[in-house]
């Protein structure tokens, strides 16, 4: 009997342990299961955007080629990160005053591979790699929107054109005014810094929380439609499916900027890969270009977890910038009165 019994019980094993381990190597699922999406995400990647122009048509990069991205970028490090002279003078008028300490930003330390191939850019169409051109109008566009930074010109020369680039925060960028960050928004790239992104998931919505500008993503899941155009958002209104066990996600009705609402349509795709990562993948199409393009990236898995991104708090550049145009203002009046 001890013997049947033990048989028996061999036998379960031999039926249980290959069905753990090919669980093993499948991704968390929700209780419903859908693939279990929660978690933190740092998709920081020297991959660039768009892809160089040396490159063509060409999309994965050879081992030399690699390793060079990587030297480049350390060599930029090193140098970035060197000490300042204590001693140095002013820097000339008008000159270039440099930016944030590398200590502030976050590249990441390798680009990533799908199929184990490195990239040569995240976006793959056009098949250079590289943004279609804008259309008239769309130039047009981003010619007549603000700007982050203007001509280098002398005086308060906009009191002569007629422009009003710093009449109030209004005529300032998004990202200046501490609002919102396209790019690191929809659709989703790696970006200098702030690359974390929070993910969570009921079976009815999907949250991604995006680092850069502490924005908030809400994507209804299997509504059975968008919300009216009048309710147009800077990240646009998202409806998301399944298909198998890829989220698909729509999200339109746009705005370019505010009360300016933009013909913009993303397609967007959350797959699941077995290291507990994302491959994520996008397609626009955009009446301000030319064609459509997209490409994807892979979101890796993060036990980071990002802070409030405290931009309002600390925007000393807005009123620095305000107050710096009042000044040329000024000089430029009692100038004209001297004269």
């Amino acid at each position: 009997m001890k013997i049947k019994i033990f048989c028996f019980v061999r036998y379960l094993l031999l039926l249980i342990i290959p069905c753990f381990v090919f669980a093993q190597e499948e991704y968390s699922r929700t209780p419903s299961g859908k693939p279990d999406f929660n978690g933190n995400y740092d998709i920081s990647s020297l991959t660039p955007f768009q892809r160089p122009s040396q490159y063509g048509d060409r999309l994965f990069l050879d081992e030399e080629e690699v390793q060079a991205l990587r030297d480049r970028e350390m060599g930029v490090r090193e140098r970035d990160a060197a000490l300042s002279d204590p001693n140095r003078g002013a820097p000339e008028a008008g000159g270039n005053i440099g930016s944030y300490n590398d200590f502030w930003f976050d590249r990441g330390n390798d680009g990533f591979t799908i199929d184990g191939r490195y990239r040569t850019s995240v976006l793959t169409y056009p098949e250079n790699g590289r943004m279609p051109p804008r259309t008239s109008e769309g130039q047009a566009k981003a010619d007549a929107a603000p700007k982050f930074a203007w001509p280098e010109r002398d005086g308060a020369w906009w009191l002569e054109t007629g422009d009003q680039p710093y009449d109030g925060p209004e005529n300032q960028t998004l990202g200046v005014r501490c609002i919102y960050t396209e790019s690191a928004s929809i659709p989703i790239r790696p970006l200098v810094y702030n690359n974390l992104k929070t993910i969570v998931q009921t079976d009815d919505y999907l949250m991604i929380y995006i680092e850069w500008m502490h924005w908030a993503r809400i994507i209804r899941i299997d509504d059975e439609s968008h919300h009216p155009k009048e309710l147009s958002t800077f990240d646009g209104d998202s409806i998301g499916y399944w298909e198998d066990d890829t989220l698909i996600v729509e999200t339109i009705n746009f705005l370019s900027q505010p009360q300016l609402p933009a013909e913009r349509r993303v397609i967007e795709r959350f797959s699941p890969i077995n290291d507990g990562g994302l491959l994520y993948s996008f397609t626009v199409e955009d009446s301000d270009y030319t064609d459509s393009y997209g490409g994807e990236l892979v979101w890796p898995k993060s036990d980071q977890m990002p802070y409030e991104y405290a931009c309002h708090e600390g925007n000393y550049a807005m009123s620095a910038t305000l107050m710096g145009a009042r000044i040329r203002e000024r000089e430029h009046r009692e100038a004209g009165v001297q004269n």
